[in-house]
């Protein structure tokens, strides 16, 4: 463990990292108590591997890491548990963004500096509320790929569901997350 983190101090940087890493849980489980399991299991692996923190990086970015596993391991722990989500409102939705032919109904509108954007917290937020309003299943496939940074086929195995099917979702995701954010951070509705 690094020299500037002694370790009556790694309980409480835990203890402050706690809601984060309760928020991050509980938008790719969507159970409050598998949520809280993954960061009691994951606050107990830091603790007890503290030794093994070099401080090569960011004490968050190391127990974010150990959530990842956790949450795979209640993924997989809790898999039949999870009811399977349609989403039967697809389509609706790709009929008032897209014309017959596939084109954009309107072109979506160019955002000034996204990366400054990208810097500030209250873009976080609105994106974590508009992650939130994903659907189930979509919301969860969608976390799975970008967050937890698992590969088509790992998704199709654990929800036993098929590639189209995943990048259909992925799809529908990203198109609510665009039209969330161009209603709720850059202020236009995106058709």
């Amino acid at each position: 463990m690094s020299d500037s983190l002694p370790p009556a101090d790694l309980h409480g940087h835990l203890q402050a990292l706690r809601p984060t890493l309760l928020r991050l849980a509980q938008l790719q489980l969507r159970n409050a108590a598998w949520a809280e399991d993954a960061v009691s299991e994951t606050m107990l692996a830091a603790l007890e591997g503290a030794s093994r923190f070099a401080g090569q990086s960011q004490l968050k970015t190391w127990v974010v890491g150990i959530l990842k596993h956790k949450v795979l391991d209640q993924l997989r722990l809790r898999q039949r548990e999870v009811a399977y989500d349609t989403d039967d409102d697809g389509e609706v939705l790709e009929d008032l963004i897209f014309v017959p032919d596939g084109h954009f109904r309107a072109m979506p509108q160019t955002w000034d500096a996204p990366a400054d954007a990208l810097q500030q917290r209250q873009f976080f937020e609105v994106l974590e509320a508009c992650m939130d309003a994903l659907p189930g299943q979509i919301g969860r496939v969608f976390l799975m790929r970008e967050w937890l940074e698992l590969d088509t086929d790992a998704i199709c195995q654990e929800l036993r569901i098929s590639s189209t099917n995943v990048w259909t979702m992925l799809h529908r995701a990203r198109m609510r997350l665009r039209e969330c954010l161009q209603l709720n951070w850059f202020g236009t509705p995106a058709t």
